[in-house]
């Protein structure tokens, strides 16, 4: 699928700030897969895509987790975090992209994960630093990702916990999982 098509698709799911953001986001990772040598063309549609299920009725996406045998736990966490895997589902039946690569960089960019691959890890921190976004600690974020992603996905953990954590927000485990992965990564662990 050509860059056209892929966001003539996704305009029609998106309010108009969304997607300038995901134009945005889309830029960045090409940037970020250039840099890290990825392939550009799968970066590209997966950061085109990744907020398709955004603006779906709660409900709706409430019907997706349950009848495509998503984590139960989702539900718990409110609608803002079922978009990354009820989307990464979505493209495959109402777009027809089935490719595990862009569906796993898509389902986990909201929320991180252990383990994640390069490629996940280009879609989490695209959507984190593109040049729309502007809070405490992007700027730290934006300053190493290019010679240390790892460090960078790390940051985005530690930041986006706080932020939850001072709004008394839920915060999902693989988020929790990805901060204690990159403790070890980064040599901040010091029990390791």
């Amino acid at each position: 699928m050509e860059r056209k098509q892929a966001l003539a698709l996704v305009k029609e799911q998106l309010r108009p700030k969304r997607y300038e953001h995901t134009v945005r986001v889309t830029d960045t990772a090409i940037s970020l897969a250039r840099h890290y040598k990825l392939d550009v063309k799968k970066i590209e549609i997966a950061a085109i895509f990744h907020d398709y299920a955004k603006y779906r009725n709660p409900n709706e996406m409430k019907r997706w987790v349950l009848s495509e045998k998503l984590p139960q736990d989702l539900l718990e966490y409110g609608p803002e975090l079922l978009h990354g895997p009820v989307g990464s589902i979505m493209i495959e039946k109402e777009v027809g992209i089935k490719d595990p690569e862009i569906q796993s960089a898509i389902y986990y960019h909201t929320t991180g994960k252990r383990n994640m691959s390069l490629f996940d890890q280009i879609i989490f921190i695209a959507d984190y630093i593109e040049p729309g976004r502007s809070f405490p600690g992007v700027e730290e974020v934006r300053s190493v990702v290019y010679h240390d992603i790892n460090k960078a996905c790390w940051l985005a953990a530690r930041n986006t916990i706080e932020f939850l954590m001072e709004h008394e927000q839920p915060i999902y485990p693989d988020t929790f999982q990805l901060y204690n992965e990159g403790l070890v990564k980064t040599g901040r662990n010091v029990n390791g």
